[in-house]
């Protein structure tokens, strides 16, 4: 339970780097970091998986590409269904997608 609640906070954290780095993408403050972290994640893995099984082909095709499109177009749903969170476009969604990406494996290879 305290692994998740670190990993959570860690997250948020991300999620403010991300915003601060990528010109584009505004958050109001760690709150709303961790629901943002938290909507991206449940987006992901429940609209994103299915999205990832029916494009299966075309992920094949483009060698994985298209997985990142669908996770940056879950961050252009989060940003258009939650307050606090707001995404200028598909350019800065994507450079985040990247930034958040980076800074997860940075963290990660820290923790271990």
């Amino acid at each position: 339970m305290l692994k998740l609640l670190i990993d959570l906070l860690l997250m948020g954290v991300i999620v403010l780097l991300g915003a601060y780095f990528v010109p584009g993408i505004k958050v109001d403050g760690f709150g709303s970091a961790i629901i943002a972290a938290i909507l991206i994640a449940l987006a992901n893995g429940t609209i994103g998986f299915i999205l990832r099984l029916l494009t299966f082909p075309i992920n094949f095709l483009t060698l994985g590409l298209f997985s990142f499109i669908i996770t940056v177009l879950m961050i252009l749903l989060v940003s258009n269904i939650m307050e606090g969170f707001e995404v200028d476009g598909f350019i800065p969604a994507a450079f985040f997608a990247i930034v958040v990406a980076i800074l997860k494996m940075i963290i990660g290879a820290v923790r271990s």
